[in-house]
Order: structure tokens, then C-alpha cells, then sequence
């Protein structure tokens, strides 16, 4: 029975049964487009129609989302991982499925779950004693999810900061390896700290950039993985790249690094930052630099960690 404007009296006004539950599990439809599904058929009241069809082929046709879709006891005779899909693709996002059940008590966590697999969100369930003995009667109200997913905070005001995010760019082509001496005395690749609301390869190519006047596109960056480990209090993530395609020549361009020089793979200078020894040896487990551990993640290697790609909003 579908209903355009939700009037007049039916079963759920009358209730379950003779003093059971009745429309007030619906809450306020007023107005709203509900089908009553698959219930004890009642004649059909102002603004109602009733629709005799087989029940998956009626839900299949629906060419227009309902608000409200109730059902007292025809979900028990169907298969749910049928109908439930069909459901939720009959509500409008957000609309509202209210129904009874009279499961097993065994049963009740096995519906919960359908529900929750089949894109309904769970809102009140309301167990009571049918009037069959020795059974429960099970009145469930749910919706559907909306369109998009909302996401927030878990806090307003910002946390401590406990960890930091940096990258590290291997340069390497015909010439050699591209370091640069930092003054404190250790060489090290092109790279540095991930400035706020910036990718990854837009890391890599600024850094790129200001270090040594070298231009790259993110597109001829390559993320080959990230290295975790801990100093201090501090949990310090570096993501290994390469770049892939570069322009110019490098030059000293800041004063806390300089002194760019190409170096041979097998003849590398003594004393390599540990950030820097750490994506090497990610990127060549074969070379042989000491320095602390890390954890290593790799990253896909079939083009799927090559840049740019952004996740929408």
C-alpha cells in the first residue's frame, strides 16, 4: 500500500495487536510518501492505493524514493540479503524502514548485522512480548544512510604535537647521486618537513625547489615508502621518493644546506644523515651505509604511488 500523503486510519493505527504498539513508532509522516510493504492488507483509506505484486518485483519497479517504508511481519518471510538492498534503494537517503520481526532471540544480532551491511543505520529496537507465548515480538526503526557521509573532530582544540612528517627526494641519473651538505656537517638528500595542507608530492617538489633550484612536476614524482622511528619523544615518519624527470642545475639556495655534488653509488661520503641513509637503503637494500633502524613500508610499485592524486572532498 503506497500513501503520496500519509492520512487516515490503518493497521499501525489500530496497532500490532489489541493493545500493542501502534503508529507511534512511526514518528510524525505527515505529508511524506510511504509505502506500507508486505503487511496485513486493510482497505485502502483516503490518499492510499493498494498494490497487489509480488513483493521483489514491486521494490525493483519503485520509480520514485519513499520517505517512510513500514512492514509488520512480512520481513520474516522474506530472504533479507534480497530484500534489504532493495530497501534501502527505495528510501530516499536518510527516509526511515520501521518493521516487526517475531525472530528467535538467537536471531536478534543476526538482523542487527544485515541492517548495518545493507546501508541502514540502526536507530531504535524495540523488543516485547508478542502474544503468542513463549515468543518476542521485535519492532525495529531504522534509515536509511544519506548520500554523504559526515565527518568532524574528535576535539576543537589541537592536540600536542607528538609526531612530524617529512620527505626525502633521491635524485639519480647518469651523473650520480645528488647530496647536499647540510652546516652542521652531515650530506643528505633534498627534502624537509610537509607544510600544512600540502601532498606529499607537493612536498618533494617544493622542497626540491628551494633547496637546489632543480623543477620537477608531482607527476615525475615517485613514493617508494615511508620509514618510521622514534627520537626523543617525537615519532618521525620520512616517506622515501625519486624523482623521475628534472630541469636545471643544482645550486646553493639556503643557508642550512648547500655544496650540491653528484656521487657515485659505490664511492658515497661518510657521515649521511640518518633520514637520508634510511631511504637509500630502502631504495638500494644492497648498499652499505649504517645507521638505526626503521620501520619500512613500501608502497605499490605498479604506478599507483606515482602523483598526483588527491582525494575529494
Amino acid at each position: 500500500m503506497t500513501n503520496d500523503s500519509f492520512s487516515g486510519e490503518s493497521w499501525m493505527d489500530r496497532g500490532f495487536w489489541e493493545g500493542g504498539p501502534g503508529s507511534e513508532v512511526l514518528g510524525d509522516v505527515a505529508g511524506q510518501r510511504v509505502l506500507d510493504f508486505c503487511s496485513v492488507p486493510v482497505p485502502g483509506q483516503d490518499g492510499e492505493r493498494l498494490v497487489p505484486a509480488d513483493a521483489v518485483a514491486s521494490l525493483s519497479a519503485v520509480d520514485a524514493p519513499y520517505d517512510v517504508i513500514c512492514s509488520r511481519y512480512g520481513l520474516s518471510y522474506l530472504d533479507p540479503d534480497v530484500v534489504l538492498p532493495l530497501l534501502a534503494r527505495a528510501l530516499r537517503p536518510g527516509g526511515r524502514l520501521v518493521f516487526s520481526v517475531v525472530p528467535r532471540t538467537d536471531e536478534l544480532p543476526r538482523w542487527e548485522k544485515l541492517l548495518v551491511e545493507h546501508g541502514f543505520v540502526v536507530d531504535e529496537v524495540h523488543v516485547l512480548d508478542a502474544p503468542e507465548p513463549g515468543r518476542l515480538f521485535v519492532t525495529r526503526r531504522v534509515r536509511r544512510h544519506a548520500e554523504r557521509v559526515t565527518s568532524r573532530p574528535r576535539r576543537v582544540r589541537a592536540s600536542k604535537p607528538h609526531a612530524a612528517l617529512g620527505v626525502g627526494a633521491i635524485v639519480y641519473g647518469e651523473r650520480g647521486l645528488l647530496l647536499g651538505r647540510h652546516r652542521l656537517g652531515t650530506w643528505e638528500l633534498p627534502g624537509g618537513s610537509v607544510e600544512p595542507g600540502e601532498s606529499l608530492y607537493g612536498a618533494v617538489v617544493r622542497e626540491l625547489g628551494e633547496e637546489t633550484g632543480l623543477r620537477a612536476r608531482p607527476e615525475d614524482v615517485v613514493l617508494l615508502g615511508s620509514l618510521l622511528d622514534h627520537v626523543d619523544d617525537m615519532v618521525r615518519t620520512t616517506v622515501a621518493a625519486e624523482i623521475t624527470v628534472w630541469q636545471g642545475e643544482p645550486a646553493t639556495l639556503e643557508p642550512t644546506v648547500g655544496d650540491w655534488r653528484w656521487w657515485s653509488l659505490d664511492a658515497l661520503p661518510d657521515g649521511l644523515f640518518v633520514c637520508s641513509a634510511q631511504i637509500l637503503t630502502a631504495w638500494r637494500p644492497n648498499l652499505p651505509i649504517d645507521h638505526t633502524p626503521a620501520h619500512y613500508t613500501p608502497y605499490a610499485t605498479d604506478g599507483a604511488a606515482r602523483g598526483p592524486h588527491r582525494v575529494p572532498s
